[in-house]
């Protein structure tokens, strides 16, 4: 169950200029200090370099420094230890680069992966990275070394300096088929985590629920990361006037008052909206919607959380 943490750097708070590996280390460091300042203590902090410790193991490694803290008992943990393969998907579709003028989703997007990516080799699990418009654009391998990490960071990068905002009708989204190529090339049981706004034009939520389950088919456990601009793209506040909506993924545009669409549209959002979820429980994924307005601390714990349960 997600806990309720003082809000972690929202997007509209961070230096966008400051090097990324930088931003990952400070939004991490910080969500830990949110865990430690609250009433919630579900979740092992000393993640750097120390696992709880199990009843009936040697007490030869028990870090006694840690248990003087926390009272709670860790031992050390070293390199060669790897517990959890994770592999991030960020979805790079045109769409994801909305709202054009700050690039949004695709920032959120990025810097979500980017800690949890920090996160996740700090607690030396293994990490990979992909990433994918109409195909697979770039499939990383899963490594836990911190010269891996680095690699990833400079992937990542790119991400941000790209400009997918002129609509590009050969970019579409084919998140099914990337779904489903990515469940064969996986070849031991990871966790998969995506962040996306699952715009396709191209096809049905039932492709899209297929190929979530062919995941599922293969032992892969799966996050969801749904990620919005939530007052425009679910609420659709534009304002009561006419404005003109561009389609990212095609370039097409059309001119609408806002007042005559805004109800239909929000029914319409919310049937879709409301059908990824319920899919999503129904095949044991967990689905967490990610508005880019709000912090990243609900991404660092999910993750937490299924890491946990799958140990």
């Amino acid at each position: 169950m997600l806990v309720d943490l003082p809000v972690l750097f929202k997007l509209s708070d961070l230096k966008q200029s400051a090097s990324l590996d930088l931003l990952a280390r400070q939004l991490v460091e910080g969500f830990i200090t949110g865990l430690h300042k609250s009433p919630y203590h579900g979740f092992s902090v000393e993640f750097s370099e120390h696992r709880l410790y199990n009843e009936g193991e040697s007490t030869r490694h028990i870090d006694w420094k840690v248990y003087s803290r926390t009272d709670k008992l860790f031992t050390k943990r070293y390199a060669e230890e790897t517990n959890l393969r994770c592999l991030l998907i960020v979805d790079k579709s045109p769409s994801m680069y909305y709202p054009a003028q700050s690039k949004g989703k695709i920032t959120f997007s990025t810097y979500a992966a980017a800690a949890l990516a920090y996160l996740i080799q700090h607690q030396r699990d293994a990490v990979g990275l992909c990433t994918f418009s109409n195909e697979i654009e770039s499939l990383s391998q899963i490594r836990s070394t911190p010269s891996h990490l680095e690699k990833l960071f400079i992937d990542m990068e790119k991400l941000l300096k790209e400009d997918r905002t002129k609509g590009d009708s050969n970019s579409s989204t084919k998140l099914s088929e990337v779904l489903h190529e990515i469940a064969e090339k996986i070849h031991k049981r990871s966790l998969v985590v995506i962040f996306s706004d699952f715009f396709d034009a191209d096809e049905t939520t039932q492709e899209l629920f297929k190929a979530l389950q062919h995941l599922r088919h293969k032992k892969h456990e799966v996050i969801v990361f749904h990620v919005t601009d939530k007052a425009t793209e679910y609420n659709f506040d534009f304002g009561s006037k006419p404005v003109e909506f561009i389609d990212l993924e095609s370039g097409s545009r059309i001119k609408v008052n806002t007042e005559d669409v805004k109800e239909a549209y929000v029914k319409t959002a919310e049937v879709f909206y409301q059908a990824l979820k319920q899919q999503c429980q129904q095949f044991k994924i967990d689905f967490i919607e990610a508005d880019i307005s709000t912090g990243f601390q609900h991404v660092l714990q999910t993750y937490l959380i299924k890491r946990a349960k799958m140990r």
